[in-house]
């Protein structure tokens, strides 16, 4: 029993010393509690710097975008009003054509359309617009006419344009429109 009873003694013995070493002492803990409280400190300064930065960020973009927005729509209003003033004096000329046309002067009617029509083409042409060249006897071209109809024609071979019912327009190059043509078979 002896041998017991020294055993519980030892365990007391070192019950001390094994508490000690398993509880750091207060100085180093409170040494290492200020420096992780340091280092989260300076992390939290580091994201909050860059949630700044995001933030800043992301209303400069908001800026840009609404800026650019506003840009396009000046740029497109600015646009449309040169074509209306272009076409202002057309406008004008047409109405001089239907005054002359409710005083029956036919001749001075067809000289006022003839000048309205060239007033339009010409105000088009001036903002890129160009016609698609096609007349009857020209070889159908299927990435610039619309074969409305074919008919068969005994003047015409297979494939050729045999009358325009609606001509096709190019815009700064680009098929705006294609010629709608009958098409002999």
């Amino acid at each position: 029993m002896t041998d017991r009873k020294q055993t519980k003694d030892d365990a007391r013995r070192r019950a001390p010393a094994a508490k000690a070493a398993r509880e750091p002492d207060a100085p180093a803990a409170a040494a290492t509690v200020s420096a992780l409280d340091d280092e989260m400190a300076a992390v939290a300064a580091e994201r909050d710097q860059y949630l700044d930065h995001l933030r800043r960020l992301q209303a400069e973009f908001d800026n840009y975008r609404k800026r650019v927005q506003r840009d396009s729509e000046e740029l497109r209003l600015r646009a449309a009003e040169a074509v209306v003033v272009s076409l202002l004096p057309v406008v004008d000329n047409m109405g001089r054509a239907l005054d002359a046309a409710a005083r029956h002067e036919e001749g001075q009617l067809i000289a006022g359309l003839e000048l309205v029509a060239g007033q339009l083409r010409g105000a088009l042409e001036g903002h890129g617009l160009d016609e698609v060249e096609v007349d009857a006897g020209t070889l159908f071209d299927p990435t610039v006419h619309e074969a409305v109809l074919t008919q068969p024609s005994d003047k015409y071979d297979e494939g050729t344009v045999l009358q325009v019912l609606e001509r096709g327009y190019l815009l700064h190059g680009s098929l705006l429109r294609p010629a709608r043509v009958i098409v002999a078979s």
